[in-house]
C-alpha cells in the first residue's frame, strides 16, 4: 500500500543561483516539478510515495529517475517519451521570489492509457496540480486519474499551482483549474489562487465557497505569515516560521508534502476523526518544513529530512 501517489509534471528547474564576475546569470539544473516535489517531500518525511508522469529519453530524464529513486519514491508509473524532458527556467529576484518560463516537453505527453489503475487502487491519497491541466494529452490523463481515485474512495489532493505563462489567459486558466474541484478532498492554494477559484480574495468567504463545493480541507498558504485553514466549518491561521530566505522554490510543495505525510501517518483514513488541535500541530510542522526549504537553494535538494524537524 502506498500513502501518496502524485501525478503530473517532473522537470528540470534551471534555477538562477547568482551572477558570475561578468554579471552573467548563473543557473543550476535542479530536479523539480510540483507533483514530483510533493512526492519527494513526503517521502523524506517518512511517507511511502509514488509518482506517475513522463520524462524524455535523455540525460535529464535519467537524472530525474535517479533522484526519485534515491529519495525512496516508487517510479513504476514513470514513462519515457519521445520529446525531451521539460525544463522550467527559474529566475530569482533579490527577495527570493521566482519568475517561471517553461520549455515544455515529455511531461505534457502522458496519456490516460499510461496511467496504471492498479496504482490508484493501492494508494491512500492521489495528488495533482494544474500544470498538467494546461493544453495537451496530459490534461486527459490527470482528470482520468482524479476521477478514478474519487470513485474508488481515494482521498484526492489538488494544488492549482497557477503559472500564467502556461495559459492563454486568466479566463482559460480559471476554467480548467476549477473543473476538478468536485473531485477534491484536500485543496492547497495561494492567496492569488484562492481569488481565482472562489471569486474573492477574502480568506473566510473564499474558503467557505470552496468548502460548499464539497472540499473537506482547504489550506491557503500565506508566505511568511504562515497558513490559513478551513476544516469542518471552522477556520484558523497557523503562523509561519522566520527564516533567512535563499529562495522560495519548492516551499509550497514541501508544505503540502508535510501535511499529507502527517495525515497519512494517522492510518487508513487520513481525515477520519481529525480534530482542529491536531490539525494545527500538523500545519505548524508543515510550516517548519517549508521554512527549512526556503533557507536553501533549489526545490528537491533543499527539502528537509524528517530528523531535521
Amino acid at each position: 500500500m502506498t500513502d501518496i501517489t502524485t501525478i503530473g509534471e517532473i522537470l528540470i528547474d534551471l534555477t538562477q543561483t547568482g551572477v558570475n564576475e561578468q554579471e552573467v546569470p548563473v543557473f543550476a539544473a535542479n530536479p523539480g516539478g510540483a507533483p514530483a516535489n510533493v512526492a519527494v517531500a513526503a517521502a523524506r518525511l517518512g511517507a511511502r510515495t509514488a509518482f506517475i508522469g513522463k520524462v524524455g529519453r535523455d540525460g535529464f530524464g535519467a537524472y530525474l529517475c535517479r533522484v526519485l529513486e534515491e529519495n525512496g519514491v516508487d517510479i513504476s508509473g514513470l514513462r519515457m517519451g519521445r520529446r525531451p524532458t521539460t525544463m522550467a527556467i527559474v529566475s530569482v529576484d533579490q527577495r527570493g521570489e521566482r519568475d517561471f518560463r517553461f520549455v515544455r516537453g515529455a511531461d505534457g505527453d502522458l496519456t490516460p492509457e499510461e496511467v496504471d489503475e492498479r496504482a490508484l487502487d493501492r494508494t491512500r491519497v492521489l495528488h495533482f496540480g494544474s500544470v498538467s491541466l494546461t493544453p495537451g494529452i496530459a490534461r486527459n490523463a490527470t482528470i482520468f486519474a482524479a476521477r478514478y481515485a474519487h470513485r474508488a474512495g481515494v482521498l484526492v489532493s489538488y494544488d492549482p499551482n497557477y503559472r500564467a505563462s502556461l495559459w492563454n489567459g486568466p479566463g482559460e486558466a480559471i476554467q480548467w483549474m476549477t473543473i476538478p474541484l468536485p473531485l477534491v478532498d484536500i485543496l492547497k492554494v495561494s492567496e492569488e489562487e484562492l481569488d481565482m477559484l472562489s471569486g474573492t480574495a477574502d480568506l473566510e468567504e473564499g474558503s467557505r465557497l470552496l468548502e460548499e463545493q464539497g472540499i473537506a480541507l482547504v489550506l491557503v498558504t500565506l508566505g511568511e505569515k504562515g497558513a490559513f485553514c478551513r476544516w469542518k466549518g471552522k477556520t484558523f491561521t497557523v503562523p509561519g516560521v522566520p527564516t533567512q530566505v535563499a529562495d522560495t522554490n519548492g516551499a509550497g510543495d514541501t508544505f503540502l508534502g508535510a501535511v499529507l505525510s502527517r495525515l497519512c501517518s494517522r492510518g487508513e483514513k487520513p481525515l477520519e476523526g481529525l480534530e482542529p488541535e491536531e490539525l494545527q500541530d500538523i500545519l505548524a510542522y508543515a510550516n517548519r518544513a517549508a521554512a527549512k526549504t526556503c533557507s536553501r537553494s533549489g526545490a528537491i535538494p533543499a527539502m528537509p529530512m524528517r530528523e531535521e524537524l
